[in-house]
Formats: structure tokens, C-alpha cells, sequence
């Protein structure tokens, strides 16, 4: 089982004020491990991230609002995500979690009423619902009205996007679509995000370093940051990724990434767009 790293015990103050209202779109919880333990088909072994160390975090960055994404370590039991959710209040929080084929009507109106607006498609952590039921789970979610939530690699998109424009709900795509900055602008899975964003049926959550070949202090995310925001300014919202499972060689400094946002979306109302408005609309806020 892979080990990672835990996040850092302090959160750097970034050097500009979230708005009032801004929503961390992509976040997870962990733990306590007592109460909520890892599933065993997991591929790796993240360290407790709870609930307290999360609201230090929203705190130093001005977060208001949030959306608890249900990480691959916990499969389809959404327990964890759904207990930090209502600890939060569901007047702030949201969350995308993970089903299968076993989910029925019943089953996604309790999900619903725990504050899910979403269904997460995993096909780079492992450990996930597979992508043939993307259709019938679609079918499922649509008359909810959530949307699905694709983690997938860059190379992926081509062959994947014209699934996710038949769908009959749209589609918000993890981490900058798992594109390498290495590959560049013109490679054909950045490519593929921009026309999903452009039919108006895809959102892209922006990550300030799950893309980088370099690595700290992620400047080569920037290009294709601004790209995305260029394309569809009403479709992008941000998250923090905390507490960046997985990682096992650096641990990015969440002050830092929201100040990689400050500079990828420089004036007031672009970050207004991207920290409220946007996630207000795509999460019911």
C-alpha cells in the first residue's frame, strides 16, 4: 500500500482576501479512522485529515463554503463525506460522492437530502465505480439535477468526450482534466477540455499543481490556467485538494495555491466569478 504525506500543520496566510462567500470546490476527509475506516480495495494510505484541521485551513484563506468530495479510499461508503458535510451545515457545504449500479431512487433522495449534488468517476486513483456505468448512473442522477465528476488523465479526454456531451447531465472535470504541462498547450487532452468547455455542458475544477511536470513552485500550471478561464470564465471553479493525498515527495502549501489563483484571475470579479458565483449556480448554494 502506497504511504503519503501528511498536509502541513500551518496554512501560510495568502497574500489577498478571499470574498466573502468563496467555496473550496475540492476538498476530502479522512478519519477519524475509529469511527470511519479505509476500505480495503484503497491504493494507498493517506494519514487522518478530520474536520478540525480542514476548518484551520478554510480559515486561513477565507473559506465560507465547501464541497466535500469523497476521496477512493473510502469506495462507495459516502459516510465520512456526508458526516463532515452536515458537521459543517448544509447551508455551506456540499458533496460529490461515490455510488454504483446498487444505488435506486430511494437510496439517491437520502444522498440528496445530505447535501450531494454530485457523482465522482474515478479513473486514475483507483478503486472506483468503473466507466461502463457512466450512462446508467447518469440516467439515475439526472432527476436530481447533479451532475458527474470525472478524475481521468489527459490522454483519456479524446476518446471520453463525446460519452460525456451525450450524457444527460453535464460534467465537471477534475484537476485541469489530468493534462501534463510537459506535453503543452496543443496536446490533445488539453485540447479535448477546451471543447468540452466550450459546448456548455462541462465545468473544470482549477488545481494549482496536480498538472505541473515541475513541480513547486507550480509556474507551469499558468498557461493552461489562464487558458481554461479564457475559454469558459463561467465554468471554472477552484479547490484546494486538500489534504493532497497521495503525495509522498512535497507538500504544497495551501496559502501558496490560493495565491496561484490570485494570479491566474488577477481582478475582483474574475475571482468573484470563480470562488462564488460559479460554484453557486453548479452546487445550489
Amino acid at each position: 500500500m502506497k504511504p503519503c504525506l501528511p498536509p502541513l500543520d500551518v496554512t501560510p496566510a495568502p497574500s489577498w482576501k478571499a470574498p466573502p462567500l468563496s467555496c473550496d470546490c475540492h476538498f476530502h476527509i479522512f478519519g477519524p479512522y475509529a469511527r470511519f475506516p479505509l476500505d480495503p480495495g484503497r491504493h494507498y494510505d493517506p494519514p487522518e485529515a478530520p474536520i478540525p484541521a480542514y476548518l484551520r485551513v478554510a480559515e486561513a484563506l477565507g473559506i465560507e463554503r465547501m464541497v466535500v468530495v469523497q476521496p477512493s479510499v473510502y469506495g462507495t461508503d459516502n459516510a465520512c463525506s456526508l458526516d463532515a458535510a452536515a458537521r459543517f451545515g448544509l447551508d455551506r457545504a456540499r458533496v460529490v460522492a461515490v455510488i454504483d449500479e446498487r444505488a435506486d431512487a430511494a437510496a439517491l433522495r437520502t444522498l440528496h437530502e445530505g447535501g450531494v449534488r454530485g457523482v465522482r468517476f474515478n479513473a486514475v486513483s483507483g478503486n472506483g465505480t468503473p466507466l461502463e456505468q457512466l450512462e446508467l448512473l447518469a440516467r439515475r442522477i439526472a432527476p436530481f439535477g447533479w451532475h458527474i465528476q470525472l478524475y481521468a488523465e489527459g490522454r483519456q479526454l479524446p476518446e471520453l468526450a463525446p460519452r460525456l456531451l451525450a450524457l444527460p447531465v453535464e460534467v465537471v472535470i477534475d484537476h485541469m482534466g489530468g493534462v501534463r504541462t510537459a506535453d503543452g498547450l496543443d496536446a490533445p487532452g488539453f485540447c479535448a477540455l477546451l471543447r468540452l468547455l466550450e459546448s456548455g455542458r462541462a465545468w473544470v475544477k482549477l488545481c494549482g499543481y496536480r498538472i505541473s511536470s515541475l513541480g513547486p513552485p507550480f509556474a507551469d500550471v499558468a498557461p493552461f490556467a489562464r487558458a481554461l478561464l479564457a475559454a469558459a470564465p463561467e465554468r471554472c471553479v477552484w479547490g484546494t485538494d486538500w489534504p493532497h493525498p497521495s503525495l509522498s515527495e512535497w507538500m504544497p502549501e495551501d496559502g501558496q495555491l490560493f495565491d496561484l489563483l490570485g494570479q491566474w484571475a488577477p481582478s475582483e470579479a474574475e475571482r468573484r466569478r470563480v470562488l462564488v458565483e460559479n460554484p453557486a449556480r453548479l452546487y445550489g448554494f
